[in-house]
């Protein structure tokens, strides 16, 4: 059960009403630039946005690492796609500590697609984060049963996280929530990875939609969606938007269902009521529905 935030105040609105956004990137073994690029050219249709971003240093032996110092308190969400897997620091502490007080006194977070897989060992991002991508006696997984019933995995037992091929995945809901409010019950999305044995502390975690895994003989239901109570701080994680290096134009960012989740998760992690419409082209169950290239910048 999901109670009792509070949120930031309303200094945090951009003068004109929009909800301010700070993405954080820097590196990730996924193409961070093109994600930020595509995360942009999504959001500036719709006008609700102002958005800005602060790209982490890469190396610590350098002055700007030391210097770099977001102000997460000057926004409503932030967007962290950095993913330290295959290179790149831990943020420093300063900024470390500045990002967990900021989700405990009541922003909110967005942790996209492979900023899942982040900083093992740091313990408040992965309260934060709840599900992660970590071996098999790091945390607790959390799958979901045929009968839409979660079953917990301890420590230990099952697999390490992994994904099996990505491709169209049936995405179904599982909680009614906010985010969802007139999406169908359930939907195709293309490019999509689906994480089993996601682990971590696990705690305060509201599963939202899950898909099947494709790993040969085991074909599991989990987790694609899901918020996570921190503190006074909201969160919202998923595995949609998946940018790979090289991809060009990528499907799973030109996805209607996944262009409309992300406005509708961001205004419900500055808790602002979800009003972003669940456009005609929706998908359903019989096909995808993938849109033209965003316009980047």
């Amino acid at each position: 059960m999901v109670i009792g935030f509070t949120f930031l105040s309303q200094t945090a609105l951009a003068d004109d009403g929009k909800i301010r956004v700070l993405i954080v990137d820097g590196f990730s073994n996924h193409d961070w630039r093109q994600t930020t690029a595509q995360i942009r050219g999504v959001l500036a249709p719709t006008g609700l946005f102002d958005v800005s971003v602060s790209t982490a240093p890469d190396k610590t032996n350098i002055e700007a690492y030391a210097q770099w110092r977001p102000k997460f308190a000057d926004y409503q969400v932030v967007i962290q796609t950095c993913n330290d897997i295959g290179g790149g620091p831990a943020w420093p502490e300063p900024v470390k500590k500045d990002f967990a007080d900021f989700v405990r006194g009541g922003g909110g977070v967005y942790i996209f697609h492979s900023a899942e897989n982040a900083f093992v060992g740091w313990k408040e991002y992965e309260e934060i984060v709840g599900l992660c991508w970590r071996k098999k006696d790091y945390g607790t997984a959390i799958r979901v049963r045929e009968d839409g019933q979660l079953e917990r995995i301890p420590p230990g037992e099952g697999g390490d996280t992994g994904h099996g091929q990505r491709g169209t995945v049936l995405v179904t809901c599982l909680d009614e929530h906010a985010i969802h409010a007139g999406l169908p019950h359930a939907w195709l999305t293309p490019g999509l990875e689906v994480y089993y044995f996601a682990r971590g502390p696990a705690e305060n975690v509201q599963v939202l939609s899950y898909g099947r895994d494709t790993k040969p003989g085991q074909g599991w239901l989990w987790p694609i969606e899901w918020t996570v109570q921190y503190g006074q701080g909201r969160v919202y994680v998923s595995t949609f938007g998946h940018v790979w290096k090289g991809d060009v134009n990528p499907g799973s960012m030109r996805c209607a269902a996944v262009q409309t989740i992300i406005p509708r998760a961001l205004q419900w992690l500055a808790g602002r009521p979800v009003t972003f419409p669940v456009p005609a082209d929706f998908p359903g169950t019989n096909a995808v529905s993938i849109r033209p290239p965003v316009v980047t910048r």
